[in-house]
């Protein structure tokens, strides 16, 4: 075998396992028409305002948490330096 021959070799088995590679990840994509004659789902704001508003009381213990945790430590370090 000669050059020619081997890269020609590994060309054809280098497409050919890239042809393989792209069919194995096509996807299996099933279009439902009856599912675009639905109506779209109601949403209930007050559901919505409520997790927003434990989002941000959560958001705000973490805040305090954080910031009360430097504040001591660094009464801590004062104090252990004098």
């Amino acid at each position: 075998m000669d050059s020619h021959n081997i890269s020609n070799f590994m060309i054809t088995w280098f497409n050919t396992l890239m042809n393989n590679e792209g069919l194995k990840r096509t996807s299996n994509v099933v279009e439902d028409l009856t599912q675009e004659n639905e109506a779209p789902l109601r949403v209930n704001v007050d559901v919505l305002k409520q997790r927003l508003i434990e989002q941000k009381r959560k958001d705000r213990v973490k805040r305090t948490i954080i910031l009360s945790t430097v504040v001591v430590s660094l009464g801590a370090l004062t104090v252990l330096t004098y």
